[in-house]
């Protein structure tokens, strides 16, 4: 990315500050305190008798982080020596650890289970599993968790787990929508990771990257009893994809056998589970709120719970500056307009969609609304907090007057590029693309729009 004008170097400062105040290994290490007699997490305390092992297991985007945060809290007690773990995580996000295995459960990039995803997978149910009751057990769950603890339940294989888990994304799923599928065939979502521990105490530290937080929800509730069903899951699938016949023959198999159902849904679990979000999207907008204000701007904050599709969202995001521009907004200028949240695209549009990702479309849509605008004093940031936006090498996208007066240049027309779902490549023609690389957290996205 070329040098950044002042206004959207101020853009992305503030952005900055919201995923710093996120970071994973921070989080985890502030949440733990240990003693000779006892470790606490989130200010509850667990007794140690000086003989229990400690096994941490965990997947998602922020693991690596995390796993080094416990590491860290535990440095130099009794405990760090009777500590083993095992975390997928991706490729790119590998580093070394003493205690704690890191494996690449998937390729950077690739949002979605691979076979190394099931054998990591498969190594932490045997690890889980052979704990003793007075063992301790803490599970490292953040966003993109489902994807790399892939566990499917026979007789579903790993082939049709990908291919279901494609077609709900190309049909415009939520994230709900998606995990409560992926639930009803695996054999570790919806709290059956919990139920196949043998110890009597498990603790779930979380990183939300789901909107309102819900546990069950997060990387499909690993450590959280399920409370969506078989039928929820059916529904979703007639409702999104329009040829039944395309949904593996097993999926269907699984869902509709009631008796099936009803016996893999009894619960076995003897451990004490305590689960704790210790980060989350509205951790990150504070920081956001916090930095901005500092900086002298007037903040109008949207909320952490934005939805809806990628392109309305970035109109109406355009429109706002545009309002606050000229003086009918909600706020005076300087104003910084911060919104969270992780709206959707909907791929059905078009049947090759190109290449991008939800904070790259909602730029291109704000470019498309601002084509005849003056936006010298607006700049409109949009970005994944884990720095992967769609599978790209991008976080998402940026832009001011610099960029769109480039995309004038270069005669591009933005509509095109959106019918085709094909953000990616027209951002790096103007220099609209932000790039961060993996950032090891993930509480969804973070948008920052200025208007000097």
């Amino acid at each position: 990315m070329p040098e950044l004008p002042l206004i959207s170097q101020q853009a992305l400062q503030i952005w900055n500050a919201g995923v710093q105040a996120v970071d994973s290994e921070s989080l985890v290490c502030n949440a733990i305190q240990i003693s000779d007699k006892a470790l606490s997490v989130c200010g509850r305390s667990f007794s140690l008798q000086g003989q229990e092992k400690l096994l941490v297991v965990g997947a998602g985007k922020a693991g690596s982080g995390m796993a080094a945060g416990v590491e860290a809290a535990l440095k130099g007690s009794a405990l760090e020596k009777r500590t083993t773990g095992w975390v997928n995580v991706p490729a790119d996000c590998i580093r070394p650890l003493s205690l704690i295995h890191l494996h690449p459960a998937r390729p950077k990039s690739l949002n979605e289970p691979t076979a190394e995803g099931v054998f990591g997978s498969r190594q932490i149910l045997q690890k889980i599993s052979s704990l003793n009751p007075e063992d301790i057990c803490l599970v490292l769950i953040s966003g993109g968790g489902s994807a790399l603890l892939p566990a499917p339940l026979p007789p579903v294989t790993l082939e049709d787990k990908q291919s279901i888990t494609k077609l709900l994304m190309s049909s415009g799923a939520t994230i709900q929508e998606l995990n409560c599928v992926r639930k009803q065939i695996s054999q570790v979502k919806g709290g059956r990771l919990a139920e196949a521990a043998t110890c009597r105490t498990l603790i779930a530290l979380i990183i939300s990257d789901v909107v309102g937080d819900p546990l069950e929800i997060i990387a499909s509730g690993p450590t959280v009893a399920d409370t969506s069903t078989s039928d929820e899951a059916v529904g979703i699938l007639r409702r999104l994809i329009k040829e039944p016949q395309q949904v593996p023959g097993s999926i269907w198999h699984i869902l509709k056998d009631d008796q099936k159902h009803a016996t893999k849904h009894v619960s076995s679990n003897k451990a004490n589970v305590m689960n704790q979000i210790i980060g989350s999207n509205s951790t990150a907008l504070d920081a956001a709120k916090q930095t901005a204000r500092e900086s002298g701007f007037e903040i109008y904050s949207l909320g952490s719970e934005n939805e809806g599709t990628a392109a309305e969202t970035g109109i109406a995001l355009a429109e706002l500056c545009l309002e606050i521009r000229d003086r009918t907004g909600p706020v005076s200028r300087p104003a910084c307009i911060l919104s969270g949240g992780e709206p959707v695209v909907d791929l059905s549009s078009t049947q090759n969609p190109g290449k991008g990702g939800r904070n790259q479309e909602l730029v291109l849509a704000a470019m498309q609304r601002l084509w005849n605008e003056d936006i010298s004093k607006i700049c409109i940031l949009s970005g994944g907090t884990d720095g992967e936006d769609g599978p790209t090498d991008a976080a998402g996208g940026l832009l001011d007057s610099t960029i769109l007066q480039r995309a004038h240049e270069l005669n591009i027309e933005p509509e095109i590029f959106l019918r085709d779902h094909n953000s990616y490549p027209c951002l790096v023609q103007v220099g609209g693309l932000l790039k961060t690389g993996a950032t090891q957290t993930n509480v969804m996205d973070l948008r920052v729009a200025l208007v000097e």
